[in-house]
């Protein structure tokens, strides 16, 4: 059966038996998305662990159409959550583009935040997304990025720092726009 079949099962019955034919097709997909992030097999075992459970949860209260894209996004972004908890992605960020517990986000807006800041770390020309990865994401010093990357330390500072503030625009007007 196609996953779409397997789903459209899954829907007409609430009959979690058709998931579990499904969800094992994914796991070594999921698992590729979690090592990515997490650099951890055991860490990401337990991630994927959580992503079946989370779509065992999910699915019954939203109709999914693209499963393979749905999971990849799930796990991508729990991945991500998972790190930000742990203080390792967007400490540093400005408060702007960062979305914090308190302020009351659910799961579905807090996922949409992510993609956003995603999709502007990507509009980023290549030196200043390279720049804000590095120092950001993977928590690398001015001279390990100047090191890395060949570009001296003023540049490195330069694109940083022109980098948050198109960061900045980007997610503005994205935000004015309502995500689009």
């Amino acid at each position: 059966m196609t996953d779409e079949e397997l789903l459209e099962k899954f829907y007409e019955q609430y009959d979690n038996y058709w998931l579990g034919i499904l969800l094992p097709r994914y796991t070594l997909l999921l698992l590729g998305v979690c090592m990515k992030y997490l650099k951890n097999s055991e860490l990401a075992k337990d991630m994927v662990q959580q992503v079946f459970l989370k779509t065992l949860t999910e699915l019954s209260k939203y109709r999914v159409e693209y499963i393979k894209s749905w999971l990849y996004q799930v796990a991508k972004n729990d991945c991500l959550m998972h790190l930000r908890k742990k203080n390792i992605y967007f400490s540093e960020l400005p408060e702007t583009i960062s979305y914090s517990e308190e302020e009351g986000y659910s799961f579905l807006e807090k996922e949409q935040g992510f993609l956003l800041l995603e999709t502007a770390i990507d509009a980023l020309n290549q030196e200043q997304k390279t720049c804000i990865t590095l120092f950001y994401l993977q928590k690398k010093s001015y001279i390990e990025i100047t090191a890395s990357t060949g570009y001296s330390l003023l540049s490195v500072k330069s694109h940083i720092q022109n980098g948050k503030r198109n960061l900045k625009i980007i997610l503005e007007k994205k935000m004015n726009r309502g995500y689009e």
